[in-house]
Formats: structure tokens, sequence, C-alpha cells
């Protein structure tokens, strides 16, 4: 299998056959991120992604998932889209599901047509990373999107069949900002109704945008305390059935949780790390060593 530069995928991505079709993220510009900051985007011949397919097919047939690397496969054209995933049904007949992350931009490139068209070809399960429901903190974070765009594309996924997983970050609004941030996104995700909530934190890494602001006192992280407070709240408010999928390991209390049915229990795990942690630790900005 032919990989390229960094590869990155979601924690419960980690048993699904990871297929190249493109190198680095098509954006490549968000305030907080270097995940591919230092990749050239390209896109991967469609002769390398067949033979990648075959080998695939030698080593296990029986693949019931894909997902498209790298940073946003879904910024390809739904002409291109189509074609891959008639490949991966010829090399592989068992797949069912064909994910990749997807940004609000990719969706907007391609018509209602072109998205029904897709699901009926298996492209589901998309990885969205929306971030923030709140207009100034996603304006902040420089996704390329507005948030009249997330809820328009978001519903336009829903029309077309196309499941979708809602990532976003705790802090993501910076300190005093907790609360409505986690008001926002509830908000959003009881309107558009993702298959799972997928919750990470903001965190400072070097070299970005962010990073700066913060040295320069323009932007304050939230404490740790307040992103907990945050993530209270956000269990609190999301009243529609979903899961919620906070394993990443840059969260300080990390589990999953089917959503409302064990909204309680996961309430109560935030509940006892706010009444058990150190009062220092809690008015601290931590240090996190991942994206």
């Amino acid at each position: 299998m032919n990989y390229t530069g960094p590869v990155y995928r979601p924690p419960y991505e980690a048993n699904t056959l990871l297929l190249q079709v493109t190198v680095g993220c098509a954006h490549n510009k968000c305030t907080f991120c270097t995940m591919y900051r230092d990749v050239k985007f390209s896109v991967d011949p469609i002769e390398q992604v067949e033979k990648d397919l075959q080998e695939a097919q030698m080593r296990n047939g029986n693949v019931k998932r894909v997902f498209l690397v790298n940073g946003d496969a879904f910024v390809l054209s739904a002409k291109r889209l189509k074609a891959i995933a008639k490949l991966i049904h010829k090399y592989l007949p068992e797949v069912e599901i064909i994910t990749m992350y997807a940004s609000i931009n990719n969706i907007i490139g391609k018509t209602d047509e072109e998205l029904a068209d897709l699901s009926k070809l298996g492209i589901g399960d998309l990885w969205v990373g929306v971030e923030t429901g709140l207009g100034e903190a996603l304006d902040y974070l420089n996704k390329g999107a507005s948030l009249k765009d997330v809820h328009e594309q978001l519903e336009r996924l829903n029309k077309a069949g196309i499941t979708f997983f809602y990532g976003f970050m705790f802090g993501a609004a910076g300190k005093g900002k907790g609360i409505d941030n986690a008001k926002a996104n509830a908000q959003l995700i009881n309107k558009v109704k993702p298959v799972g909530i997928v919750p990470t934190s903001l965190n400072v890494n070097e070299g970005t945008q962010l990073a700066k602001d913060v040295e320069e006192g323009i932007f304050e992280m939230a404490t740790e305390r307040e992103v907990l407070e945050e993530q209270k709240k956000t269990l609190e408010l999301v009243d529609v059935e979903t899961y919620y999928m906070g394993i990443h390991i840059i969260n300080t209390v990390s589990f999953d949780a089917k959503l409302p049915k064990e909204k309680q229990a996961a309430i109560d795990r935030v509940n006892y790390v706010l009444s058990d942690m150190d009062e220092a630790v809690l008015n601290s900005v931590p240090v996190r060593h991942t994206i």
C-alpha cells in the first residue's frame, strides 16, 4: 500500500483499511493545526489507487470498511470519488462503508444530485471537522466556511442520506467562553442530528497562528476547569440520540457513551474529575501533546 507523509485517521478507524487517494490537506490554513503544514497537497493517480486495491484484495478480500486518506479526501470531485468507490467495490465487494475526513467546503463543492449518488455508492460516516458551533470562534479558527455554511451543508448531507460524525473541540472559544461554546455546539448538534459527536480539546501547537496569538495575548486559552465544565454542559444539553465518541487521548476525561441513555453516567464521570482534581491543575492551562 502506498502512503506519503504523515497519515492520520480517527481512533475509531483503527481496524479500517486505509486507502490513500490524496496527500496532505487541501485547506491547510486552520489557525490551530500543524498536521499537514509541511506537506504539499496532491491527488494520487487513479492507477496507483487501483494498484493499492489489488494489493488489499490479495491481503484480505473481506474488508467491510475503507477510510480514504489524507486530510480532507472529500475535496475530490464527485466524479473522482465515484470512480474510486466503483474500484473499491470491484476489488473489495464486501465493503459496506467508504469513509474519510471532510470539511464543510468539501460539501459545498458538490451538488445535491452528486451527494445522493455518492451515498448510493456507500460513501458515508464522514468525519466532519466543524470544531465549534460558535460563529466568532469558527471565524477565528479559519476553517474556511461560515456558521451559516455549516448549518446548510450538514443538512444537505442528511438530505442526501450521507451519515456523518460531528467533530468539535472543547476550549475552541477560549477563556471565559466555554459555556457559550457548549450551548452553540449542542444547539447545532440537536438540529443536524449526527450519527456521533467527536470531541477533542484545543491545543497550542508550535508554529501555528494560535501559538503566536497566545504568546502575544491576543487569544487566551481556557483553563482545565473551564474545559471540563464545557464538556459537562455539552453533555447536559445534547438531547438527540447519538454516540458521544470521546476516547481521543487529548481529552482529560476520555470515554464513549450512548446518548441520551448514558447521559447521566457520562456527566457523573466529568463531575468526579472536577471534584477530585487538584485546584492548581484545574486553574491551569494544561499542555496537551497531540492534535
